[in-house]
């Protein structure tokens, strides 16, 4: 799904208040349009728009009334600063991740056993001693889960304040005026590994000639060196 159009979409405020509503549970039109207090054709005009962007799907009871849920998990990344404005959106990565090959990122977390398939059992119908220390087990590890979260919310807000402090930096030493910020996009591209002026296009987004312009002036006071077409850092 392009992270513009579902920007678009989550923009309408009742559209989000129905889907805060089916993150509890699914729910019939008529629970939608009693908790929105909007009528149930507005509501289905919602319910359509969030189905055609398969956010939501909706399925059919044994009375033939049909209801809705959430069809899959989504996360949508906004980042907007004087340096940088992106729209991304992702889908859980695959529980057998190897987070361990991570490079900067270490994770301390156990993990219980995936689900077996069981069918879910009648809610009245008391549990085993084993079945019952499972769920004990699944409520720790989702709690540990939960801080995990919270605890990586607040690492990638520090990360993107510290982005943003070292380009205000790096700007000030490249450029007096601190106007061209291109510039420290561009010493960024060249520490990743790009080389020509194709490559450092592609990683700033900014037109090659934009971008040999900067390489050539960066050149002149020795903060980058040109080897035959291939750009480096000095330092």
């Amino acid at each position: 799904m392009d992270s513009a159009v579902l920007l678009d979409i989550l923009g309408n405020e009742n559209r989000r208040r129905i889907l805060r509503l089916l993150s509890h549970k699914p729910c019939y039109v008529t629970e939608i349009s009693e908790y929105l207090g909007v009528s149930p054709k507005a509501v289905i005009d919602h319910l359509r728009k969030l189905e055609e962007a398969g956010l939501v799907e909706s399925r059919t009871d044994d009375q033939r009334r049909k209801y809705f849920n959430i069809s899959r998990n989504l996360r949508l990344e906004v980042d907007v600063s004087p340096y940088e404005f992106d729209m991304k959106s992702a889908y859980p990565a695959s529980p057998s991740l190897d987070v361990s090959t991570c490079q900067y990122l270490s994770l301390n977390v156990q993990y219980g056993n995936q689900p077996d398939g069981r069918e879910a059992e009648d809610d009245t119908e008391t549990v085993s001693e084993a079945e019952a220390g499972e769920i004990a087990t699944l409520a720790e590890e989702l709690n540990c889960l939960e801080d995990l979260k919270s605890e990586l919310s607040l690492a990638q807000r520090w990360v993107h304040g510290r982005i943003t402090n070292v380009l205000d930096q790096l700007g000030e030493e490249v450029d007096e005026n601190g106007q061209n910020r291109i510039r420290a996009e561009i010493l960024a591209a060249l520490a990743a590994g790009a080389e020509t002026v194709r490559d450092v296009s592609r990683e700033t987004d900014a037109p090659e000639h934009i971008v040999e312009r900067h390489l050539t002036s960066m050149s002149e006071r020795g903060i980058v060196k040109d080897n035959g077409g291939n750009w480096t850092l000095s330092g």
